[in-house]
């Protein structure tokens, strides 16, 4: 099936077990362990069916200056208007992938599991609330999601939580440019260790390994990074249905109240369909899910769906992440592979509550590319610094280009870019925020999306918490360049406030309806079947890529409602 909207059977089918909204990983994940149960399941996707064959096109338009980033993955436009009311603008299209696969097809791919200590920041440091599971709960279901996924690592860290199994495939070696900061590491004792990666380091499950097109973010064109489109595909194969193009405007239920009955969507050819089904479950991500509970508003539910407590939609996070980037007058190497393979997480779990928790990331794509060397030649690495900070301006590259008097040409270029390119380095911390109640998803009904509802509100403020933690992240990092066995020619700080993607807590679980949206299985507390499975159950974020917890609580939420059915 092409990229195009061809003539697809996209009307319900009959009354179905269970209606999943979203094919990102919890919706394939689920779908693909219910179809295999022997389950009627039907998926519902507002984005398209991406043709395997198009990546190497997308991957070109990724390394184009003519291009935006939104370009790779047909991110933008009415159907994804957004508004973004806070002190921070969030850039929420750059952030997100509609589409069969959802943001798994232009994530980064590390998936570390959240320690111990994410589960118990109230019974430990007195900050936020404690989830209502523990990583004990969790445990099985992410050496699951491991095998699942396909994950390449090494039991080196020793400040990980406890595994039951080794990864199932060997880690990635690490790079050159690892081996300096290691030097620099060891000199202040300064534990680093691998990065447990959702690509194959050989062949995994009909996938090939990595090649090395060095493209991982936005797009892997081998499909050796993992991608939910994988568990669709098995999905379908075992019976499950999943529809493209097809957005849910709202969900109904009975005179009750109670039990959900329809998920109504909409179709390319502007019609209306309603999808009925026993079971029904949100996994369309931390700003969708409670958009579309707060579109679900009925005399029943004033306030929008399963929102009895008034939470839906607040409690919002996103981890900032830090870089300090600059120059060596020796070579790093970077910019040549698409992943990252040394970390340290020995500042993760600290002993008082403040500085929070921080994990330090080795980059392996630091400096400007060479085509961006060439089309910006006055200050390549501010534009890069530019361009992190704010990625709506990633189109100035090719605007400098069109802009630039007196460039230089042929052998004067060349020589220019072999003494810039290779240079460059990069570390950087993801840094832990806490749930605040001003941090929210709300509807702006003031603008309409293309199917004339309105469309989310993204109001994002800094967090005096995280901001103690970076100034804490800093001094390490500072600490670390400055131990390298190498002259600094130049060093920028980076502050992302607006993070990378790794939004969290819109819908969060607990055990008191009072405060909280779904129970521990991640059923809502005020429909009796309706499930929200997604980052957006989260009760603190900590300062992991969430990916792989999303995926273990997907097989978790998957085993629960297979008993009920």
């Amino acid at each position: 099936m092409s990229d195009a909207a061809n003539v697809v059977d996209r009307t319900p089918s009959e009354r179905v077990d269970v209606c999943i909204v979203g094919a990102g990983p919890a919706g394939a994940l689920m779908a693909d362990k219910l179809a295999a149960g022997g389950h009627d399941v039907v998926v519902l996707e507002a984005g398209k069916r991406f043709d395997f064959e198009s990546r190497l096109r997308r991957m070109k338009r990724s390394i184009r200056p003519a291009y935006d980033d939104l370009d790779v993955w047909d991110m933008g436009g009415p159907r994804d208007d957004f508004n973004s009311s806070g002190e921070i603008f969030y850039p929420l299209n750059h952030k997100r992938v509609k589409g069969i696969g959802g943001s798994t097809l232009h994530w980064g791919g590390r998936v570390a599991r959240l320690p111990e200590k994410d589960f118990e920041m109230q019974s430990r440091y007195g900050l936020a609330s404690d989830w209502p599971i523990n990583y004990d709960d969790l445990q099985p279901y992410y050496a699951r999601a491991e095998r699942e996924l396909g994950v390449a690592g090494v039991d080196d860290n020793p400040f990980a939580p406890p595994r039951e199994q080794p990864f199932p495939m060997e880690a990635f070696p690490r790079s050159y440019s690892d081996s300096l900061f290691e030097q620099a590491c060891e000199k202040l004792d300064i534990t680093t260790h691998s990065v447990p990666q959702a690509r194959n380091s050989e062949p995994y499950q009909d996938r090939s390994a990595c090649v090395g097109y060095g493209t991982c973010q936005p797009v892997c064109p081998s499909g050796a990074k993992y991608s939910a489109d994988v568990h669709v595909r098995k999905a379908e194969s075992e019976g499950a249905r999943v529809i493209d193009q097809a957005a849910v405007q709202r969900l109904e239920h009975d005179d009750s109240g109670e039990t959900v009955t329809a998920a109504v969507y909409r179709t390319p050819d502007g019609e209306t369909h309603r999808q009925t089904a026993r079971q029904f479950v949100l996994a369309a991500g931390g700003i969708e899910i409670p958009r579309l509970l707060l579109l679900s508003e009925s005399p029943s539910h004033p306030d929008g769906l399963a929102n009895s407590s008034g939470t839906v939609g607040k409690f919002f996070m996103e981890s900032p992440y830090i870089h300090l980037i600059g120059q060596l007058d020796r070579r790093t190497r970077q910019n040549l592979i698409g992943l990252g393979t040394m970390e340290s997480h020995q500042f993760y779990t600290p002993e008082e509550a403040e500085p929070g928790s921080f994990k330090i990331e080795f980059g392996l794509g630091a400096g400007p590319t060479p085509a961006q060397l060439a089309l910006e030649q006055r200050t390549p690495l501010e534009g890069m610094l530019d361009t992190m900070r704010n990625p709506t301006s990633v189109g100035q590259w090719s605007e400098n280009a069109r802009n630039l008097g007196g460039i230089e040409w042929g052998d004067d270029l060349l020589a220019n870019i072999r003494e810039q390119y290779g240079n460059y380095f990069s570390i950087s911390a993801e840094i832990e925020v806490l749930p605040r109640v001003e941090n929210r998803v709300t509807l702006d009904r003031s603008t309409t999306d293309a199917y004339g509802k309105p469309i989310p509100d993204v109001s994002w403020n800094r967090d005096p918490h995280a901001e103690r933690t970076i100034e804490r992240a800093f001094e390490v990092l500072e600490s670390i360049v400055d131990n390298l066995d190498a002259d600094v020619r130049e060093k920028h700080r980076s502050v992302l406030w607006n993070g990378v993607g790794h939004h969290s807590g819109t819908t969060r679980m607990g055990t008191d309806p009072g405060n909280s949206v779904v129970d521990p299985q991640l059923r809502t507390h005020d429909l009796t079947n309706l499930y929200l499975v997604s980052s957006s159950v989260f009760v603190t974020s900590g300062a992991m890529q969430p990916t792989l917890t999303i995926a273990a609580l997907a097989l978790r939420a998957a085993d629960h409602l297979a008993s009920k059915l």
